[in-house]
């Protein structure tokens, strides 16, 4: 007769996690490459190009925005800040239908001298 320890002792096999973490790794690595994929390539991209105080209350900020549909208006939110990072300037500005690629140079009036300009983010309207 033969003695089994493991059945005497009542001792199970470890190796019941590996079917779930196979099928987690699969659906989790879908998922990861999936959503790697979808979030690459945005419908609408921004960019700042270059920025330069105009006046003691206004900054001057060059920009360029990408979209995929050219048929789409956009509305990017620009901001000016001081030179302890606070803002001080913030207006929406709306760029027509057109070209895919559209440069864009625009003034933000601002509460005391702006040191720097930046795009918050540009949605479709």
């Amino acid at each position: 007769m033969d003695l089994d320890f493991n059945d005497r002792y009542g001792v199970r096999s470890t190796k019941g996690w590996i079917t779930p973490a196979i099928a987690f790794a699969v659906i989790g690595g879908g998922w990861l490459i999936w959503a790697a994929l979808h979030h690459s390539d945005p419908a609408i991209r921004s960019e700042v190009i270059s920025f330069n105080v105009t006046a003691e209350r206004e900054i001057s900020i060059r920009y360029r925005i990408d979209r995929t549909d050219s048929n789409q208006i956009v509305i990017c939110t620009l901001t000016a800040r001081d030179l302890d990072k606070n803002v001080i300037g913030q207006i929406d500005d709306t760029i027509p239908a057109g070209t895919a690629y559209s440069e864009q140079t625009t003034a933000i009036p601002a509460r005391s001298t702006p040191v720097t300009a930046a795009i918050v983010r540009c949605r479709a309207k």
